[in-house]
Formats: structure tokens, C-alpha cells, sequence
């Protein structure tokens, strides 16, 4: 593997609120460059914290994480911060002007093509999607070797996240960009996505590339037997009938009918898996 473009070593932050609450606690993993990461979990798993982390705008209580410099970074926060009493083409202007060395306008523009947008209307009048569209402009122009987005397409309609994905990974794939994607729509991230980083209770629970975890996989069901030697993910049983998902250790045999699971049926028997691992140790 090449070097990492970010790497975490017993990583975690505690914030001081209502008594101690750790959001990430000893996390370790090392994301490839030139990838683009899915960073998968339930609400308030420790995701938004993370990609603060890696952005530099957070400092941990504990471990450490090694990241590029802000310089080489663009963030783009679930509540989009833009001057409202800016217009469009004022926010770009400020955007240029904050990046001398690196602003690329047409990759900006290549953002605000996709839609309309109204040059000079004020940030304050535009729409939740629109605002969405004119802040990835700017992480897109400033030229970042990582882009860290967290839950960027949570308020821009299907039709819109559609071409602004396309846009997104043509950018990526064109200049090597590494793409760190938080998001709750697991379509957007099985056909955008190629790395995995499942967090669940401020925790790594899975990490890997997905073509190789998938096929590491394996969903099967049929009658109650031993499933052994393999690793047993996630199982539920009714009746007679048995329905898990195992890592298995070589060829699968048994009575079971088998397939490959989904990017979604692999995340969500991890994230089964690890409910029932914090309800057993509560």
C-alpha cells in the first residue's frame, strides 16, 4: 500500500459536557490515497468528530492523527458555513483570493454547472441544496489533495446528488484526489465508494477495501448447523431456518443456499453485531 494519506493511532476526543462523553475512543486505521472512503455509521457514531479530526479544526484527547496540512485540505461541514451576506459570485471571488497558489476556477465551475444557481443572489436567499452546490464549488476550486465531506447531499434533491456525485468523482478520479464521504444514503456510497470505515459508539468497527471485504463475505441461509470454522457475523433463526452472515475461512459447505451480500447487508450486520457486542457488555 502506498503511504497513507491519513493515519490514526489510538485516536480519541472526550468532550466536557453532561459529565464525560468520549464521541471517539482508541481508533486505529490508515486510509490509502487516491481512494475514495465511505465513512459509514449510525447518528451520533463519531463520524462528523472524526472528519473534524482529520481536518485539523479538532484536536484529540488522546493518540494522534497524521493528516495533510490545511492548506491541502477542504472541509465541507454538514451545516455548510458560507457568509450569507455574500453573493455567489463573491463567496467564489473570497475563495480565489483566500487560495492564490491553488484556486482552480473551472473546477469550481464544473460544480455550478450542474445546476442553477443565481450569481448574484445572496447566500442568505439561496435554497439548503443550493448552498450544498456552492459549497462544494469552493472545496472543489481550492484544488484539495483530501476533501473531507460529511453528509454533503443531505439536503439536494435525488436528480441533483446524482450529478453532483458524477461531478465529485470525475474531479477525483481525474486529479488523484482522495475523497473522505460521511453519508447516510448507501446507494451514493456502493457505487461511488471503494474504501470502507464503519464507525458505530465512537468506535472502528470495520475497515478495509470494499472489494475485498465483500467477497470475504458471505450471506447464507438454510437449516441450523455448525458454522464452523467460519466467523459468524451477524444470525437470526426462525424456526428451523438460519440467515447469517459469516467471514468465512475457505470454501463454504453445508446445507445453506449462499450469496455475496450487499454493500448494505454487509453494513448492516456489522452494525447488528456490534449493537448486540455493547448490549452484552453494558
Amino acid at each position: 500500500m502506498t503511504d497513507p494519506v491519513i493515519k490514526a493511532e489510538g485516536l480519541g476526543l472526550r468532550y466536557r459536557r453532561r459529565g464525560t462523553t468520549w464521541a471517539l475512543r482508541d481508533c486505529t486505521f490508515a486510509l490509502p490515497a487516491g481512494r475514495v472512503v465511505a465513512v459509514v455509521g449510525p447518528n451520533g457514531a463519531g463520524k462528523s468528530t472524526l472528519l473534524g479530526l482529520a481536518s485539523g479544526l479538532l484536536r484529540p484527547t488522546e493518540g494522534r492523527i497524521a493528516a495533510p496540512g490545511r492548506d491541502r485540505v477542504a472541509y465541507v461541514a454538514q451545516d455548510k458555513p458560507l457568509y450569507g451576506a455574500l453573493t455567489v459570485d463573491e463567496t467564489l471571488r473570497l475563495g480565489r483570493e483566500l487560495n492564490p497558489d491553488r484556486w482552480d476556477p473551472a473546477a469550481a465551475e464544473s460544480v455550478l454547472a450542474t445546476g442553477s444557481l443565481p450569481r448574484k443572489a445572496r447566500v442568505h436567499s439561496l435554497s439548503g441544496g443550493q448552498r450544498s452546490r456552492l459549497a462544494l464549488a469552493l472545496a472543489l476550486g481550492k484544488r484539495p489533495e483530501l476533501l473531507l465531506l460529511d453528509e454533503p447531499m443531505a439536503d439536494v434533491d435525488p436528480l441533483a446528488r446524482h450529478e453532483l456525485m458524477g461531478a465529485l468523482m470525475a474531479d477525483a478520479a481525474e486529479r488523484g484526489t482522495t475523497v473522505v464521504l460521511s453519508s447516510h444514503v448507501l446507494t451514493e456510497l456502493e457505487d461511488a465508494c471503494d474504501h470502507l470505515l464503519l464507525v458505530q459508539d465512537g468506535r472502528i468497527r470495520l475497515d478495509g477495501a470494499i472489494d475485498e471485504l465483500i467477497p470475504a463475505h458471505t450471506l447464507l441461509t438454510g437449516p441450523v448447523a455448525d458454522l464452523a470454522p467460519h466467523t459468524v457475523v451477524d444470525s437470526r433463526t426462525t424456526g428451523r431456518q438460519l440467515t447469517a452472515l459469516i467471514r468465512h475461512e475457505g470454501p463454504v459447505e453445508g446445507p445453506w443456499e449462499t450469496t455475496e451480500p450487499s454493500l448494505e447487508e454487509l453494513l448492516l450486520g456489522h452494525l447488528r453485531a456490534s449493537r448486540a457486542l455493547e448490549g452484552a457488555s453494558a
